[in-house]
């Protein structure tokens, strides 16, 4: 297989991190983004990028295309969380998580197709959250962001879908990351009594998951939302 060239925003830990050291594994060429240019695998070009900030991407995107060429495969992965009750959360809380998680990607995904359309292959995958589809007290900052993702690439589907592009959703549940790893043991164990597979998933369960979408199998696969959640939301 020829070396693809990927990008994945926020690959500088967590998820991220994980995905860039999947496709890195799959031999492809992977530059990955986080607002301080630093903290990606080895072997991934971690680049400095802010994706609230449209120059910010243009000039990620610039270096990761000169580095690695056009950008062949895209996971909008950047996100962020400030959780509050409904009654409590101001404009500016609504306002942050939807512009880093939502219209993050939809940066990220504009300036990814000028690239894709011209080679008439590409993959975007956005990653979402069971919380967007399941909805979770406190979030509805969260959940209002990571639920529009699906809009966002069922919409990239009509539009693009005849130039060979793809657009797909993966929706995780609990994966254990450094923020899960935090929780109190008992809060872990009751979190845990509400997946039927009865465990938080690893990191590396939801990038093979990425790695198939951006195959060459998943090609008739677009506008879908692949929950990787142990059963949690039952694709809810």
């Amino acid at each position: 297989m020829t070396a693809r060239s990927v990008l994945i925003t926020g690959g500088n830990r967590g998820i991220g991190y994980a995905l860039a050291e999947h496709f890195l594994s799959l031999g492809d060429k992977v530059a990955v983004t986080s607002r301080s240019g630093t903290g990606g695998p080895d072997g991934a070009l971690t680049v400095a990028a802010d994706v609230t900030d449209s120059a910010s991407m243009d000039a990620a995107f610039a270096e990761a295309e000169e580095k690695n060429g056009p950008i062949e495969v895209l996971v909008a992965n950047a996100g962020i969380t400030d959780d509050q009750l409904l009654l409590r959360m101001s404009d500016d809380s609504f306002e942050n998580v939807l512009g880093t998680n939502l219209t993050g990607a939809f940066r990220s995904v504009k300036r990814a197709i000028k690239g894709m359309m011209r080679k008439k292959k590409g993959r975007i995958i956005l990653i979402s959250s069971v919380v967007g589809l399941y909805g979770s007290p406190g979030q509805v900052n969260y959940a209002a962001s990571k639920s529009g993702l699906v809009g966002m690439a069922r919409s990239i589907t009509r539009e693009l879908g005849s130039r060979g592009i793809t657009a797909n959703v993966i929706a995780p549940g609990y994966i254990d990351t450094e923020m899960t790893q935090q929780l109190s043991d008992d809060l872990k164990k009751e979190y845990q009594k509400a997946i039927p597979a009865g465990r938080f998933a690893q990191p590396e369960e939801v990038a093979k998951v990425a790695a198939f979408l951006a195959s060459d199998d998943a090609a008739y696969i677009s506008g879908a939302v692949i929950p990787v959640d142990g059963g949690l939301g039952m694709g809810h």
